[in-house]
């Protein structure tokens, strides 16, 4: 329950509602529960100061499911440290610069990504970033917004 507070100034009552200030990105990843592989991916590349700056930013971001769907070990062999650069290559393919909401997607948009390369938005058979379907689109945080993609799309590297 939201406490009003009522400040009485020159004869004119103010109203001040105490407000709760949303989840920036990973706090938000973290209450989901669906994103586990992705927090501890962010954990694991020194990404979690980042994601939760200031931004804004755009995330595409796996499930759990999207993870384990990569063959065996590659999870686990990317969270190991001599791995890090391609982790944090990985990861930031799926981050775009600036709040990017599902309205502002158009068929055949090209965008660059903080990694540097480009990613295809498609909208012919439902919004599709790259080959990963968007199956939940504008979460917003604090600090952007994140999609809900059902595979780890990767780059070229």
């Amino acid at each position: 329950m939201k406490i009003k507070k009522y400040i009485a100034v020159s004869g004119f009552a103010i109203v001040m509602a105490t407000t709760t200030k949303a989840a920036d990105i990973v706090d938000t990843a973290v209450a989901a529960g669906s994103f586990n592989t992705l927090v501890a991916a962010v954990q694991a590349a020194g990404l979690v100061d980042t994601l939760k700056s200031e931004g804004p930013f755009t995330v595409f971001a796996p499930t759990d499911t999207a993870f384990a769907a990569l063959p065996a070990g590659t999870v686990e062999s990317l969270l190991e440290p001599e791995n890090k650069d391609t982790l944090i290559a990985i990861l930031t393919y799926h981050v775009v610069a600036g709040k990017v909401i599902s309205t502002d997607l158009t068929d055949n948009m090209m965008t660059a990504t903080v990694q540097g390369e480009m990613v295809t938005i498609d909208l012919d058979n439902g919004a599709m970033v790259n080959d990963a379907k968007i199956v939940t689109a504008d979460i917003v945080t604090d600090n952007g917004v994140i999609h809900v993609i059902d595979k780890v799309i990767m780059p070229k590297m």
